[in-house]
């Protein structure tokens, strides 16, 4: 809690007419929603993704969502379940990860699980290159799609690099990848709370 408390890249300034993001939670997790296709640096996730089903699919959506967990516990809430105890021990040791890929038809409602931030295009850059190094390649250097159906018709997994463990979170993931592109974030964030508490001392 005392990492949560401390910001690191306090000097952050949102940038007048920069790139739009989100940081979104359902109370426990958080995820990074950017723009589709972003016109100030060109880049298209759906190049990124390199999957035709899915460009056929969403190629009219403005926002798509990124989060990063344990594997055990994703798929263990399909169907609206809550994962067993096995899921949630093995999420406290090293253990695999998957990377949510969710479409968003529109952005983000507000409220206090939605925080908007607008950063610059140097900013934005170094923030989708961290999300981009989170997707594990396979052989050919193409991202692999693991799960096709994900808890709506509209969101998918892919194999992650790195381990999940109790000091290396989801929602640390959310928060490095904040840090790294300058954004405000905590020194640590083990919860959702700490990095929306963070971001919303943003000006």
């Amino acid at each position: 809690m005392t990492g949560s408390l401390v910001p690191v890249n306090r000097q952050f300034r949102q940038t007048p007419g920069g790139v739009p993001i989100f940081v979104v939670s359902n109370g426990f997790h958080t995820d990074v929603v950017l723009p589709l296709r972003e016109a100030q640096t060109g880049h298209n996730w759906l190049l990124a993704l390199q999957q035709p089903a899915l460009t056929a699919r969403f190629r009219h959506y403005p926002y798509v969502a990124f989060g990063w967990g344990n594997e055990g516990f994703y798929l263990g809430s399909m169907g609206g379940k809550f994962p067993g105890p096995k899921a949630i021990a093995g999420a406290l040791f090293p253990s695999r990860t998957l990377m949510h890929v969710d479409f968003y038809r529109a952005a983000p409602d507000s409220g206090r699980h939605v925080v908007p931030l607008r950063i610059s295009p140097g900013q934005y850059r170094l923030l989708t290159a961290y999300v981009q190094q989170s997707f594990q390649p396979d052989s050919l250097g193409q991202w692999q799609l693991r799960q096709p159906v994900g808890y709506t018709p509209e969101d998918f997994f892919f194999r992650a690099r790195g381990r999940y463990h109790a000091l290396r979170t989801c929602n640390d993931w959310t928060n490095q990848g904040l840090r790294r592109a300058g954004v405000r974030a905590a020194l640590k964030a083990p919860l959702a709370g700490s990095v929306l508490y963070q971001i919303r001392q943003t000006r």
